[in-house]
């Protein structure tokens, strides 16, 4: 007979993943720890990301790598960037996100990784000056929202996407200011536009016209480091 979890088990255990399943024990003392972790990540993330002045968080695939067009198309719009003072900001592991690091690391630049723990061990990418480790996605979600002037998109998978459309729902609902959003790769990126101009917009009209220009598609290096420079005061 299958095992039944409560709702309640269910959600502990969602994220504790990191745990030993067979230690949990759903106490209010678990329950006060876990919000103690979560204020403590909340305090420590704003301290770390108010440090920079002007950053540009990468978000994609942690999936590609050295030699993959994406990659070095991500490590020199990052190098260029750092080049023009920005601190680049990643989720801090590998594929776009060490791209990033990479990039900025090796101009000389400031190069953060925010990155989060994971049972299959995501390891921070050699290329960061700073990194912090989260527990939670959400509060590393928190950081990686409010911690930049632009947010820069290489194709990547559901994180990526979850990513892209957390930052245009606030900005769409004005709990951030209208800020850069970049979309890089129109092969990669024109499926999902059309989705949202011809399906969202123009038959259900579930979004309205302006949503449509909070995204820029880019689609190389010099497009994407000149619409970010002509955007973002430095």
């Amino acid at each position: 007979m299958e095992e039944q979890v409560t709702p309640e088990e269910h959600r502990l255990d969602a994220d504790l993943r990191v745990c030993d399943p067979s230690t949990v024990d759903i106490t209010d003392e678990l329950e006060n720890e876990r919000l103690s972790i979560i204020m403590s990540e909340l305090i420590d993330g704003f301290a770390t990301v108010r440090k920079y002045k002007i950053a540009a968080t990468f978000f994609g695939s942690s999936r590609c790598t050295v030699g993959d067009e994406i990659y070095e198309a991500a490590t020199e719009l990052a190098g260029k960037l750092a080049k023009s003072n920005f601190t680049i900001i990643s989720g801090g592991a590998g594929g776009i996100m060490e791209a990033a690091n990479k990039g900025a690391f090796e101009a000389g630049g400031e190069s953060v990784g925010l990155n989060i723990a994971l049972p299959s061990e995501q390891s921070p990418n050699k290329y960061l000056t700073e990194e912090k480790t989260f527990q939670y996605f959400f509060t590393r979600k928190v950081m990686l929202t409010f911690a930049s002037e632009v947010y820069v998109y290489f194709p990547g998978g559901f994180g990526t996407l979850d990513e892209l459309f957390e930052i245009l729902t606030l900005i769409q609902t004005g709990k951030i200011k209208k800020l850069p959003v970049i979309l890089y790769g129109k092969e990669y990126w024109q499926p999902l536009i059309e989705i949202m101009e011809k399906h969202l917009l123009e038959k259900y009209q579930t979004i309205d016209p302006e949503d449509v220009q909070l995204y820029r598609v880019v689609d190389s290096v010099d497009e994407a480091y000149q619409t970010i420079i002509s955007s973002v005061h430095c």
